[in-house]
């Protein structure tokens, strides 16, 4: 049964078994395991960020596409949810349509790119999406009185999801384990729910023949083109497929942020940022996605408090204390991620996976 919920596609690690099943119950248990604001704000950034760096790892990864847009396309998903609910209200009516509109907006987008762009040379098509990517970031900016400018959108969600929103009230007296059961946690919820079918959808797609033959373009493009295969064809579904499920991460971005601005969503920042996930998980695997967000997210968001109590340990020692300074926790956010770069050449994934 999990076998085929996988589609068929197995760890095949004991240890990455392990690993992958005790992210899974800490993102499914985080709001019980580990309450406060932070860590389950953590837990739901890791949850949508396994969903856009799986996305871009089917078309990187799978089709070896190299796109710089994968934050447009995570915008535009972010941004229709925003719109929609400022101007139908707070319903989920409002968060459903925006969402698809988001997911067709983004489909349209990329096959035009794909369309116009993805005959050219590889660098050439990077360097196309970087520029589109760049040309919408600067018009969302500017269009300050549909998008909010650099400030961005606020808006507010259905009722039952605000922490005002309470259930529970007879059966569990309004709380389990000391976590009170209102809205933020059903919010939660549909962020972590729906992003497991989102990425279980994307590990169904690389595993269908749809990602046998992106593989097989990855590898040869000509070979495959000589057996008969539409080479553009493929590339300009991956890339749309890609494109709409990193809508509804973005969409779920916003959801859970009530706030969508040029910076979260569209910044080339944003886009280093998955760039590196990916490397670090490891590429073409789909499941180093989920180890690569897990451990680039808590390293962002825990690596500087961790400094602070490791310096306040070891006393006033001159030289170790100004190196540990929780003020260089980004240079030692690099040196980790160089030092997991060069220990693990294909990812944490790719170095413990067996072959098939």
């Amino acid at each position: 049964m999990i076998q085929k919920i996988l589609s068929y596609d197995t760890p095949r690690s004991i240890a990455l078994s392990m690993l992958l099943l005790c992210i899974f119950a800490g993102l499914a248990l985080a709001p019980f395991l580990f309450p406060g604001v932070r860590t389950v704000d953590t837990a739901a950034r890791i949850c949508i960020f396994i969903v856009l760096v799986a996305s871009y790892d089917l078309l990187l990864g799978y089709g070896g596409i190299v796109s710089f847009a994968h934050t447009m396309f995570f915008g535009v998903g972010a941004y229709s949810v925003a719109l929609t609910s400022l101007h139908l209200g707070r319903g989920f009516d409002a968060l459903i349509l925006g969402a698809a509109i988001g997911a067709v907006l983004a489909t349209c987008l990329a096959a035009a790119i794909g369309l116009f762009s993805l005959r050219v040379r590889a660098i050439f098509f990077a360097m196309i999406t970087l520029a589109v990517a760049s040309a919408l970031a600067v018009l969302v900016s500017q269009f300050s009185d549909l998008t909010g400018g650099e400030d961005g959108l606020t808006f507010k969600l259905p009722r039952e999801l605000g922490p005002a929103f309470k259930f529970g009230q007879t059966l569990f007296d309004g709380t389990v384990f000391g976590v009170k059961l209102n809205g933020k946690l059903l919010t939660y919820y549909l962020v972590f729910g729906t992003s497991l079918v989102l990425f279980l959808i994307t590990l169904r797609l690389v595993n269908a023949p749809f990602g046998r033959v992106l593989q097989a373009i990855r590898e040869n493009e000509f070979r495959a083109e000589a057996i008969g295969y539409r080479v553009v064809h493929y590339k300009i579904a991956a890339t749309c497929l890609s494109a709409a499920i990193a809508s509804c991460a973005g969409a779920l971005y916003a959801i859970w942020l009530r706030y969508v601005g040029p910076s979260t969503t569209l910044s080339l920042e944003l886009m280093i940022d998955i760039l590196l996930i990916l490397v670090i998980g490891g590429m073409g695997t789909i499941y180093g996605a989920v180890i690569g967000a897990t451990l680039f997210l808590l390293t962002e968001n825990y690596l500087q408090a961790a400094m602070g109590r490791l310096t306040s340990g070891i006393g006033d020692i001159p030289v170790v204390s100004a190196l540990l300074s929780p003020d260089r926790w980004l240079l030692w956010m690099g040196i980790l991620f160089i030092v997991s770069v060069y220990c693990f050449p294909k990812g944490i994934v790719g170095h413990f996976r067996k072959d098939p």
